[in-house]
């Protein structure tokens, strides 16, 4: 039986993929993408996503999640991360080349099992979004979206020396 987060043994980095992304939904371009989960000892978090910077001059952008992470007494992990949302901009008045700009914030809770010692799961989330004039700092603010169920598992990034000592 794991143990949940209580031991501790849950902080590092992990990963998930999501493999045949089709990039600009045409199915022109399929990237297999990655999520990069990190969880430090200080009660922090961050994530990235390998599809931020995909055509992000046409399509937009993010930024990185960065938040905290708390352990409940059932074992699970309750994680809170803010992010941004950038989205094409035409140029306005002096800019002369496309660029993006800030169209929202996001601050999203997710709530993880911690399997074993290699895995943990992402089995519900909600978010709020914040116009760009709002503080995503703010636990009530914003506006608040359906509660999501979509579990979704990782696994724990492992440091191998496979490869320096292969042929």
């Amino acid at each position: 039986l794991a143990a949940g987060c209580q031991d501790g043994n849950f902080v590092g980095t992990y990963t998930n993929t999501t493999p045949d992304s089709d990039v600009l939904g045409d199915g022109s371009v399929l990237h297999t993408l990655v999520n990069q989960l990190t969880f430090h000892a200080d009660g922090t978090v961050n994530q990235y996503w390998t599809g931020y910077n995909d055509y992000f001059v046409n399509s937009g952008s993010g930024s990185p999640p960065i938040g905290s992470w708390k352990c409940q007494r059932n074992g699970q992990l309750v994680v809170t991360m803010l992010f941004a949302v950038y989205t094409h901009a035409f140029p306005p008045g002096n800019i002369q080349t496309p660029d993006i700009m800030l169209n929202s914030h996001f601050r999203t809770t997710y709530l993880f099992s911690v399997d074993d010692d290699n895995t943990v799961t992402r089995i519900q989330s909600r978010s709020r979004k914040y116009l760009p004039s709002q503080d995503p700092g703010d636990p009530n603010g914003g506006t608040l979206s359906p509660l999501n169920n979509t579990q979704s598992t990782y696994k724990r990034l492992r440091a191998s020396n496979a490869d320096l000592i292969a042929p």
